[in-house]
């Protein structure tokens, strides 16, 4: 296996572990990662999302006494049964619109233009939000995800839809989005963490078996090292994410967000970086 390849997938899984929970779009920076470094072909395509996985692993391994409780409680307990149910409407509407439009968005969306023009667009949007809540404590009447209902839950879904669109965050759209439905901070971070878990491992599991006539046993290595910086670099950006929304907003978010998508529209339009798409 090239060792240049090798160093390319350490730096992918990190830049996906780092990003994946934060509202800034893990999707956005691996294609801004991956242009850069020449990374970006079809196979490099399927690596961005299986790597995904790893990061998942990492939310299963923080909220492990979680989702251990909650499936021995499933078959008598009334309120693990509703978080279940809560978390699998949240997920639906992307599945179906991902089947829908994924192929056409892969094709025509993925590029540096589109990216950071909704970086900026989602700073903005994630600037109005903390202000909303801010100004007005009382829109937050949820403040743990038991205390959801399905509504809620399909509201969350179809928000976290918006980041079928390469640069605008899953969990920012989820985490803003429920914000703006009612939830509070603290819980709907959680409840992007917990829906990510079926989001994002069957998105992996299906582009893996998508474009399987590109893969071989020779690749196992290549993504094995970015699956394991993925859960790695996740892992330690959970635990320290969820000490940061005790008492901190995502305003600084919002203006790296901003910052960042100029500073790649200024290089794009000035040639200073060739972005490809």
């Amino acid at each position: 296996m090239d060792i240049a390849l090798l160093i390319k997938a350490v730096i992918m899984g990190i830049v996906e572990g780092l990003t994946e929970f934060l509202p800034i779009s893990s999707t956005g920076h691996l294609i801004l990662a991956g242009s850069l470094m020449g990374f970006d072909d079809d196979k490099a395509k399927v690596f961005d999302i299986a790597i995904q996985t790893g990061a998942i692993f990492a939310v299963i391994l923080v909220y492990w006494q979680k989702i251990r409780a909650t499936l021995i409680a499933l078959p008598t307990d009334k309120q693990a049964q509703q978080f279940a149910l809560n978390v699998l409407v949240a997920f639906l509407p992307a599945v179906v619109l991902g089947l829908l439009f994924g192929k056409a968005i892969k094709e025509h969306l993925f590029n540096a233009v589109v990216v950071a023009s909704t970086f900026i667009i989602g700073g903005f949007i994630i600037l109005w939000a903390e202000r909303r809540q801010q100004r007005n404590p009382a829109v937050a009447r949820i403040h743990a995800v038991e205390d959801m209902t399905t509504m809620d839950a399909l509201k969350v879904g179809l928000a976290q839809c918006l980041a079928m669109i390469p640069g605008t965050s899953r969990s920012g759209a989820t985490i803003i989005g429920g914000m703006l439905m009612g939830l509070s901070r603290k819980a709907a971070t959680e409840f992007s963490f917990y829906l990510a878990i079926p989001t994002l491992i069957g998105a992996g599991v299906y582009s893996l078996y998508k474009e399987r006539a590109l893969l071989s046993m020779a690749d196992l290595p290549l993504f094995g090292v970015g699956l394991l910086f993925s859960f790695i670099s996740a892992w330690l950006c959970i635990r320290w994410l969820l000490r940061y929304i005790a008492t901190h907003s995502f305003v600084p978010f919002a203006w790296y967000r901003i910052a960042f998508g100029i500073v790649v529209l200024a290089t794009a339009w000035s040639g200073v970086v060739t972005w490809a798409d």
